[in-house]
């Protein structure tokens, strides 16, 4: 997989155009000049967790004792359930903040941003090419760059998009992930049994 591969991959599964209306239903209560604060912290917290599980992946995986076959078809799995809720996205409220209480980590940059598919791609990526960091250091930086472009002009894309296009924007996000995880899970398969 090369740099851009990567980078898309995991700007689809951040989904940035798909946490837009979440984002915005966080911080509808926040006054709007705080809202572009708490957006690049929640970012920069996120970037920090993103890198650590980049670097951190192989001991990690050492420590826990966990092949690399299994984070590629359970996190091909993982990917497949978010994709799935992207086309079919289910009902009902997202977070229990209370109204003008600003969120701290979590939900924004855990697991909106930096969530479980992400962190076990990037395990994934550190385990089977460790040579290749600055490469993956790289997509990672374009991915979380692009996402915190969309999020932090998320009025701008909103206004631009609408409700309705920004449903249609990550359904077809999703469909691109269902492939991408369809991919990984396979890849899996064949490591384990080859």
């Amino acid at each position: 997989m090369d740099i851009l591969s990567a980078a898309a991959m995991l700007f689809l599964i951040m989904d940035p155009l798909g946490n837009l209306p979440i984002f915005l239903s966080i911080l509808r209560h926040i006054d709007p000049k705080r809202r572009r604060k708490i957006v690049m912290r929640e970012m920069c917290f996120a970037l920090i967790i993103l890198l650590l599980f980049l670097f951190g992946g192989e001991q990690i995986l050492g420590f826990l004792n966990i092949s690399p076959e299994t984070v590629s078809i359970s996190g091909g799995i993982i990917l497949f359930i978010i994709a799935i809720r992207m086309i079919f996205p289910q009902p009902g409220g997202v977070v229990g903040l209370a109204a003008g209480e600003e969120p701290f980590i979590v939900p924004m940059a855990i697991p909106m941003i930096a969530g479980p598919s992400v962190i076990a791609s990037l395990l994934l990526l550190s385990h089977q090419e460790p040579g290749r960091m600055m490469d993956w250091v790289g997509a990672v930086m374009i991915a979380w760059s692009a996402s915190f472009v969309i999020l932090m002009f998320y009025d701008h894309f909103h206004r631009l998009l609408g409700e309705r296009g920004l449903k249609a924007v990550e359904r077809l996000m999703g469909l691109l992930l269902i492939m991408i995880s369809t991919q990984m899970f396979l890849d899996g398969v064949k490591s384990y049994l080859g």
